[in-house]
């Protein structure tokens, strides 16, 4: 039982870097004028 406190630590910091990265691509992709516009549209839906 030692063991699980490790694992919960590594998937909070593995969903927060997922986090953290995939809000840095949303802004990214925003802010990009030649972007699809796909991308741009699942940006926007997302919001």
């Amino acid at each position: 039982m030692k063991r699980k406190p490790d694992i919960l630590w590594i998937l909070v910091v593995v969903f927060g870097l997922g986090v953290v990265t995939s809000a840095y691509a949303q802004s990214y992709w925003a802010s990009q004028s030649d972007a699809p516009s796909s991308v741009a549209l699942q940006v926007e839906a997302k919001r």
